[in-house]
């Protein structure tokens, strides 16, 4: 058989990698990608602009060269501009010849990706304004990074804040501008205002944090960019911008083959991650995921779940069978010396599915205080106030949040409810933890509140 894989990022390499040890010699995997790169760590391109490595090619997973070695053919710079179902067949345009021509498939993985959102900005193509999203991208920001003394950052989610450290670890004077009210504004609104709140207490002048408003125009010459008005009238001098407003997935092919696209605008797939047509699997951030807890679609665009989609696409896709049940929406990243780790539902989510939550916030140190490197974590616990059933967690500090959050994806996953989670057998020694962890001590707060309902 020939299977043939649109895209060669994280899902599409993961797919490819996967399905070659399916198939046996006879067969042949091939993946077209119009980037000029396969196979790489997008999630650590914000890691090597602040200076953890110096070369990008860290962020290479697998060069063409071994992925040929192994028996997988990878086109860099083709890319595929029609998708044509009816006779099995995808037309690639050969970007470095302009050429077009037809590929024949048995089975076809889309693995598209997303895009950067740019926003409606004027001036929005000076010179020196910048996405993250590719590994030109990294590369031009850390050049650039050599004439830079101030930068403004346009949005504040995870790649906003990941961006924040990088510059203002290279001494670089940086304003975050967030039109919503609140930093990663998909968290509950308390945990929002906690993480600005702690950022702006480690401040130390290196940086500024703008919410409630938004950058209206890049002002600049011609040599670039030199300054940002944002819609309340502040003018930020600035000679780098950074464009952190979000990612769409990229359905534009799905579509015009007439493959579903979902209610959240990316693929539609089954567990399977084979799409609306018959042999056309999708998987990463141009597909859709089911959310566990409440069993619908959701979109979350993370390295994570694009590999774990990637394999289940390719053993489908290559007769055998697999499942991708869904996922919790679990994500972490760090800002500075600020930890901020999420799972399940969050308060302000689980009304939009009308479920009435409990909660609880408790604010403690990660290890015994005693300990010279024990840090502040603040830890939300969310159950459904009718049967206590564990829903979502979210988690603030400098210390160790991550480990928090990854405890309760386990007892999301597991059904359990607080008053369950409350007697679980967490290992304890002054170095990693207090006596009894401040994850337990919020499932004990919430079980006793639900007794006292009741």
């Amino acid at each position: 058989m020939k299977l043939v894989i649109i895209g060669g990022v994280a899902a599409g390499a993961k797919a490819a990698a996967k399905a070659r040890r399916q198939l046996n010699n006879d067969s042949e995997v091939v993946i077209y990608t119009e980037d000029t790169h396969v196979s790489y760590s997008s999630c650590g391109i914000p890691y090597f602009i602040e200076g953890n490595f110096e070369k990008f090619e860290t962020l290479l997973v697998r060069s063409p060269e071994e992925f040929e070695a192994s028996g997988v053919h990878v086109f860099l710079r083709h890319k595929v501009i029609k998708i044509i179902p009816e006779s099995r067949q995808v037309l690639v345009l050969d970007l470095n010849s302009n050429k077009a021509f037809l590929s024949d498939y048995d089975a076809l993985i889309i693995a598209t990706g997303a895009s950067p959102i740019l926003p409606n900005i004027k001036n929005i193509w000076y010179k020196n304004i910048f996405t993250v999203r590719k590994i030109e991208d990294a590369i031009n920001i850390k050049n650039k990074l050599l004439t830079t003394k101030r930068a403004v950052i346009v949005g504040g989610g995870y790649i906003g804040l990941e961006m924040l450290e990088a510059l203002v670890k290279n001494n670089i004077y940086t304003t975050l501008v967030e039109r919503s009210e609140y930093l990663l504004s998909y968290l509950d609104s308390d945990m929002s205002e906690c993480i600005k709140e702690q950022l702006n207490l480690i401040s130390e002048n290196k940086f500024e944090i703008i919410t409630s408003d938004k950058v209206v125009e890049f002002q600049g010459d011609a040599e670039g960019i030199t300054s940002v008005i944002t819609e309340n009238g502040r003018e930020i001098d600035c000679d780098l911008a950074i464009i952190c407003s979000g990612v769409k997935p990229n359905t534009g092919l799905a579509a015009d083959a007439g493959i579903k696209i979902g209610e959240t605008g990316a693929i539609k797939t089954n567990k399977y991650m084979e799409t609306s047509i018959k042999g056309i699997y999708a998987c990463g951030d141009c597909a859709e995921s089911n959310f566990i807890i409440t069993n619908t679609p959701v979109w979350m665009p993370l390295g994570s779940t694009a590999n774990k989609q990637g394999r289940c696409a390719a053993i489908n896709a290559t007769g055998g069978e697999d499942e991708f049940l869904g996922v919790l929406c679990s994500a972490v990243t760090r800002c500075l010396k600020l930890s901020i780790s999420m799972t399940g539902l969050t308060e302000k989510a689980a009304k939009r599915h009308s479920i009435n939550t409990i909660s609880t916030t408790v604010s403690k140190f990660d290890k015994v205080g005693y300990m010279p490197d024990a840090k502040n974590i603040t830890i939300k616990l969310i159950a459904d106030a009718d049967t206590g059933r564990i829903l979502g967690g979210q988690a603030v500090g400098a210390g160790d949040t991550d480990k928090r959050i990854n405890t309760l994806t386990s007892a999301i996953l597991g059904g359990l409810t607080v008053k369950e989670f409350a007697s679980n057998d967490l290992t304890y020694a002054p170095p990693y933890s207090t006596t009894i962890d401040p994850l337990l001590n919020a499932a004990e707060i919430i079980s006793e509140k639900i007794n006292q309902r009741e």
